[in-house]
């Protein structure tokens, strides 16, 4: 059967411009036999035949075939298009008829490609019809997407599916990511074993953590540091066991016993952790890790480089011994005690030979068990222990009150009538610190006159004498220097009538010059050198003392001797008390050897004081680590006249607070007088007053602290447990400064110390110290703040510590609050900013009832004070409205 085409595609190939202009070939056509000779021979203007019919047959066109190409191309050509191309213009109509019958075709180009078969395009006609074809003309992507539609689809590349592979892929890692984090977290979880339900433990990495009774993570912890990773643990072996221990053993090096504690009432929850060392190789090390979590630690002791938080500064492997801040070792207190802000606690047996530090080179305290040849020469054990206890609690003020009441028992178990007045006068009554520092500078006199400018000052009580050590002639000699102090006597009495108290510093040092050095060698009365003859005495530096003897505590025939000593000073010139200056740690011969073995040098200045401290009334001691009995105070360290040291204070008592020390003696106002030729101390020049235009001295020569600084500190020792004063205020001959010392006598009197007093047995019963961090009373996390403090919880007290700032930032718990300045009301749980404080004024603020906020109250403000008749004082003041801010 015989096809016939439509002359419109034979028409449209008539004229090359034309088929240059369309590009165009549908791939339904292929070239014949006869069309292949055509070419060939130049006859270049038939159509391409054949179709899809046999070879043959010829395609045929009606007469009227040119009517139906100019229809077809009048709607599928632009008008620009049909005036530019002279093929399909109106002209063409006269064209010869036999031209108009014979198909055109374009001349083929030649190729070297071969002849394409039907076989290769046995594909539907219609998928590639150019009725399927884009033809807008007037678009290259057009062009471009017909000739790509005119590649047969064998030939074309089918187009890739990207998207569906990429999101095979990624589910695929989806999966390998799921499936592996499943397999590490079971194992992690495998390899952690849970103790005593609250305590996890990841064997292979020695990490511990401890949980509440909230299942909040309180600590994490590293132990055995120094294992580093190489060795593995095995159960302990039976005969090693403890009945309900946990035990794990790494092979010749460390065994661990883990221990759940019996549960206290309180809630209180504890676990014992034991290290033993194998070998000499290996010491026991836990670090206590702090980096991923917001916790602040407290306590253990104070250094220039440890303040308030523990975890803000920095030190290396350091002996846990007492010492001097100034030389970058902890200070005159130390207590093997840790708390977190979690509520965690950590404290530390005795028996370990216990090295510290803090920050070095990971966010960590790390706890280490090692013997050396001064600090813990003398062992316990063949090789070092480690044993602490970690304790958790709901609340940090519920376990430090927990655990400081099962270490001891009740301050007040014990006490003597005496015992409670003298504390009573201790918080009510000033210190009065007589130290010159030269020795002939202290005589009688200084003494009658002394306590003659305190008398004259009209506002202040008498309270307590104290003198320092030049009361002998030599230390240790334990006599009255009759040629300095021929009528002391006859003095103290004077003093006693007057209503002060008089207090001696004593030392356990023996001047290798005093008169009681060669009868106490004679008698083995010191303590001897270690590996050597105990005839021989072990010699030390203390002070001003280039030489001296340690009278040996724990020998029996030494205790008769100093008392008999003693009780002869107190029959003769009637004092009242003493204080004892018993140095620290690092005071004692290095090889020391004692009658018998301590555990450290510290231990001796625990044997010391409480061999006395029932015999006789004791007001104060210069270093502890352990909690005298009452009405003891315990000292902070001396501070030079600086600023840098005001800033100091205020850390330094709340840690001593905080370490179990509720009552606390601070040093002098001003600062304290440093002796000269002492490595311990610095001169007392840094304070001097070389910016004043009056620089008045003391009679003794020592130089008064810069005014400023002693104004500030005054205020600041106002809140204080105890008073203490060197040098007084009207030493200034400055009006605003004696005004400034009134004011904050009657301010203590009236407030400060009632509330001391009352926070006192609460103190006694639950060891909660007198002077308390914010975060023991508010709720919102400031603990960094150095510089606040609350009196129980009832008083802020908020000083300046920086010279020349009369505005400072003041953090206010939650609740209603009286500012003491202006007596306006506060709201708590909030920040106070730029807050103002005169160079005559204090910051605090009393807690008042909540109801107090919707009416309006009336304060009482001093405003003068006038002598009247006898020793007493008037007190002018008036009221004011004060309207709640």
């Amino acid at each position: 059967m015989k096809k016939t085409y439509s002359t419109s595609r034979m028409n449209v190939y008539k004229n090359n411009s034309v088929a240059h202009t369309f590009k165009y070939r549908s791939p339904l056509w292929f070239e014949s036999d006869s069309d292949s000779k055509s070419d060939s021979q130049g006859s270049g203007d038939r159509v391409q035949g054949g179709g899809l019919g046999s070879g043959d047959e010829s395609l045929e066109c009606s007469s009227n075939s040119s009517d139906s190409v100019n229809n077809f191309l009048d709607k599928k050509i632009p008008e620009h298009h049909q005036s530019s191309v002279s093929a399909f213009s109106d002209d063409n109509n006269d064209v010869h008829d036999d031209q108009a019958k014979v198909p055109l075709r374009s001349p083929r180009r030649k190729s070297t490609a071969p002849r394409r078969f039907r076989s290769e395009f046995s594909m539907d006609e219609d998928e590639y019809s150019p009725s399927n074809s884009v033809t807008s003309v007037n678009s290259l992507a057009s062009l471009l997407k017909e000739k790509l539609q005119s590649i047969p689809q064998k030939i074309r590349k089918k187009p890739t599916d990207y998207k569906l592979r990429a999101f095979v892929g990624l589910m695929f890692l989806a999966v390998v990511f799921f499936v592996g984090f499943a397999y590490v977290l079971y194992h992690r979880q495998a390899l952690t074993t849970a103790y005593f339900e609250r305590v996890q433990f990841n064997e292979p990495k020695r990490l511990i953590r401890v949980y509440n009774q909230d299942d909040v993570e309180i600590l994490k912890a590293r132990l055995g540091v120094d294992l580093h990773g190489q060795h593995k643990s095995f159960p302990c072996l039976p005969q090693h066991r403890r009945r309900g221990s946990e035990c794990r053993e790494w092979l010749h090096a460390l065994r661990l016993y883990l221990t759940s504690l019996p549960p206290e009432h309180d809630n209180t929850t504890c676990y014992s952790v034991v290290w033993q060392a194998l070998s000499n190789d290996v010491t026991p090390n836990d670090c206590f890790d702090w980096g991923d979590t917001k916790v602040n630690w407290f306590g253990a002791g104070q250094s220039l480089n440890l303040t308030w938080p523990l975890n803000s500064g920095a030190i290396d492997y350091t002996p846990f011994i007492t010492g001097d801040m100034q030389k970058s070792q902890f200070g005159n207190v130390v207590t093997r005690y840790l708390i977190n802000s979690k509520g965690g606690a950590i404290t530390v047996d005795e028996d370990t030979p216990l090295h510290i530090s803090v920050n070095r080179g990971r966010k960590e305290i790390c706890l280490k068990a090692k013997y050396d040849d001064f600090a813990f020469a003398n062992k316990i054990t063949e090789f070092p222990e480690l044993k602490y206890n970690i304790c958790t609690a709901r609340d940090i003020k519920s376990l430090h009150s927990s655990i400081h009441n099962h270490r001891r028992a009740p301050l007040w178990d014990g006490l003597k009538p005496d015992d409670i007045k003298t504390l009573d006068s201790l918080i009510s009554e000033p210190v009065w610190q007589i130290a010159p520092r030269f020795k002939h500078e202290l005589q009688d006199e200084t003494i009658a006159k002394y306590t003659e400018d305190v008398i004259s000052l009209g506002f202040l009580k008498q309270g307590h004498v104290l003198i320092n050590e030049f009361w002998q002639n030599e230390i240790g000699d334990l006599t009255v220097d009759t040629s300095r102090f021929a009528t002391l006597n006859v003095t103290v009495n004077k003093l006693h009538r007057r209503g002060f108290k008089v207090a001696f510093t004593i030392q356990p040092f023996i001047s290798t010059e005093s008169k009681n050095f060669a009868e106490t060698v004679q008698k083995r009365l010191l303590i001897s050198e270690r590996n050597s003859d105990r005839r021989i005495p072990a010699l030390t530096r203390f002070k001003s003392l280039a030489s001296a003897g340690v009278l040996d505590i724990t020998n029996n025939r030494s205790v008769p001797w100093i008392m008999d000593k003693l009780q002869t000073v107190i029959s003769e010139y009637h004092i009242d008390s003493f204080y004892f200056d018993l140095g620290t740690a690092y005071d004692m011969p290095h090889y020391y050897r004692c009658e018998q073995k301590l555990i450290n040098p510290d231990q001796y200045k625990t044997i010391f004081t409480k061999t006395f401290e029932k015999a006789l009334n004791i007001i104060g001691v210069s270093s502890a680590i352990h909690l005298p009995r009452p009405p003891i105070f315990v000292s902070l360290p001396p501070f030079e006249s600086t600023w840098e040291a005001l800033r100091l204070v205020i850390p330094t008592m709340l840690t001593y607070g905080i370490n179990g020390f509720p009552f606390t003696m601070p040093g002098a106002v001003g600062g304290d007088i440093y002796w000269p030729g002492s490595e311990q101390f610095l001169p007392s020049a840094k304070g001097a007053v070389e910016s004043n235009l009056n620089s008045t001295t003391q009679e003794n020569g020592i130089e008064l602290p810069e005014r400023e600084l002693y104004m500030r500190w005054l205020q600041l020792a106002t809140f204080l447990p105890v008073m203490k004063f060197t040098h007084l205020p009207s030493k200034y001959n400055d009006v605003t400064v004696l005004e400034m010392a009134k004011n904050l006598t009657l301010l203590r009197q009236m407030y400060v110390t009632p509330l001391l007093l009352k926070y006192k047995r609460e103190a006694l019963e639950e060891g909660l110290p007198l002077v308390r961090p914010l975060w023991l009373v508010a709720d919102a996390d400031v603990t960094p703040a150095l510089d606040e403090f609350v009196i129980g919880d009832e008083i802020v007290v908020a000083p300046v510590v920086h010279q020349g700032h009369t505005t400072r930032e003041v953090y206010l718990p939650a609740g209603l609050w009286q500012d003491g300045i202006d007596g306006s009301l506060r709201k708590g749980n909030r920040w106070m900013h730029d807050y103002r404080v005169p160079a005559t004024k204090v910051a605090y603020f009393l807690r008042k009832p909540d109801d107090l906020s919707y009416i309006n109250t009336f304060y009482l403000y001093i405003i003068d004070t006038r002598k009247c008749i006898g020793n007493d004082y008037c007190i002018v003041y008036e009221i004011k409205d004060s309207p709640i801010k």
